[in-house]
């Protein structure tokens, strides 16, 4: 006597399997709309934080031409540009306030660590909050970034 293979019923085999396509379709749906969000907030933080470092870029540039005509260097040298704190820091509100950043950013400052560590460099530093798009309920303050930028003052001949 020898056995026969079973067969198998093309028609209605895996009853307990019906509806679980759908379930990895909705499940694969759902990781690729999170992935989709993720990379969305991630790239507005950045363009934001790349807006923020151009803006401190100019603000930069705009506090080391505010620099004041120091002692000589030397005997036979020329004057010295230098740098104050203060002045620093209000150079850099200045050209903020006449570019509109204000407007363009929100929760804008500048940093008390905004102004002149040696004389003839101005650091600026700007601070601003974020608002990605999609996931802003979950942060309503927005994720807080900042940006340094530093420049120098020399006088040449």
């Amino acid at each position: 006597m020898t056995a026969r293979p079973r067969s198998h019923r093309s028609g209605g085999s895996g009853r307990g399997e019906d509806g679980q396509l759908m379930v990895l379709l909705i499940g694969y749906v759902l990781l690729a709309l999170l992935v989709t969000t993720v990379v969305t907030a991630a790239s507005s933080v950045y363009i934001e934080h790349k807006k923020l470092l151009s803006l401190a870029d100019g603000a930069s540039v705009a506090a080391a031409d505010s620099f004041t005509l120091g002692q000589l260097e030397s005997a036979s040298g020329g004057p010295t540009a230098v740098l104050s704190a203060g002045r620093v820091r209000s150079t850099a509100a200045d050209y903020l306030n006449r570019d509109g950043a204000f407007a363009r950013f929100s929760g804008l400052a500048v940093s008390p660590a905004t102004g002149s560590p040696d004389g003839s460099t101005a650091v600026v530093v700007l601070s601003a909050a974020v608002h990605p798009p999609i996931v802003n309920f979950l942060v309503p303050d927005g994720i807080q970034i900042e940006a340094t930028s530093t420049a120098r003052s020399r006088l040449t001949r």
